[in-house]
């Protein structure tokens, strides 16, 4: 399969949404927004990182241009349309970035791709989100009454204020929050072994419920480079101090990218074949 025609698929598919296309691009960084999020959190990351590096934002069904297809409550089946779809993008190396439930799935996406297949991300970026081996069991809030359910919301810290605030608006986000709060909840961390991927983890400072500890403890999860920084903010640092942030995400795929540019040998998909069950 041609780049022309890899690249082609996947600006015309429903799932990924590139603000700006890149010519032959050197990486490829796919992003994975919060519960309740869309792919525009990440609409302006295509301006602020190094040339070659083509941002794709990943839109699940259930929100923004895909608001009418039913939301994926399950990690697994999510797992599976992930693979289906993202398989004929890895002609060029690729890194992933997750924010809070972002972060799981890319994780997870990372794990699943190693059993099916011998293709695995660059790099990984986890942010703000807690390393998945802690148990962060808590009262289960995907189930409640739409009033209790806002308050468990609130609490949780891990939704816009401006949805938060405006009645109207949270009847539009509720369901897919609960729809993503479901596949959270349900989700079962299973043990294995540490990724052969370079792990990176960003919090906020004043985020309560992902401290520094919470994420040192990620540093388990690889066998390769590991490393953290907090920034000003909470929970929605990725907002706030996205300009801070998206040096740091620059930095560290800078060298990357000039490895594989400067390769004469191309990222050879034809030997990692992926299994889709």
């Amino acid at each position: 399969m041609s780049n022309h025609h890899v690249s082609k698929s996947l600006y015309q598919s429903p799932w990924f949404h590139v603000q700006k296309r890149v010519e032959n691009p050197t990486v490829r960084l796919f992003c994975f927004s919060y519960a309740g999020g869309s792919a525009s959190t990440f609409r302006d990351w295509c301006n602020q990182v190094p040339n070659g590096v083509e941002v794709c934002s990943v839109q699940l069904p259930g929100r923004g241009t895909r608001f009418r297809e039913p939301s994926l409550t399950s990690m697994n089946l999510l797992l599976d349309a992930l693979v289906q779809e993202f398989t004929p993008h890895f002609d060029v190396p690729f890194a992933f970035f997750g924010h809070s439930m972002g972060a799981q799935v890319a994780f997870e996406l990372t794990r699943r791709l190693r059993q099916c297949s011998e293709v695995s991300p660059v790099q990984l970026f986890v942010s703000g989100r807690c390393a998945p081996q802690i148990d962060s069991s808590h009262r289960s809030i995907h189930r409640l009454s739409e009033e209790d359910f806002i308050e468990e919301i609130k609490k949780l810290n891990g939704t816009p204020d401006e949805a938060l605030e405006h009645p109207e608006l949270m009847e539009l986000v509720s369901p897919i929050l609960r729809a993503d709060i479901k596949l959270i909840e349900t989700w079962k961390y299973i043990d294995d072994k540490p990724l052969e991927v370079p792990i990176t983890a960003f919090g906020g400072i004043d985020d309560g419920g992902v401290t520094a500890r919470h994420l040192e403890d990620w540093v388990y999860q690889t066998c390769r480079e590991f490393s953290m920084q907090l920034f000003d903010g909470d929970h929605f640092f990725i907002n706030t101090s996205h300009v801070n942030l998206l040096n740091k995400v620059s930095e560290i795929l800078s060298p990357i990218v000039r490895s594989y540019a400067g390769s004469t040998s191309r990222f050879d998909k034809r030997s990692r074949v992926v299994h889709v069950a």
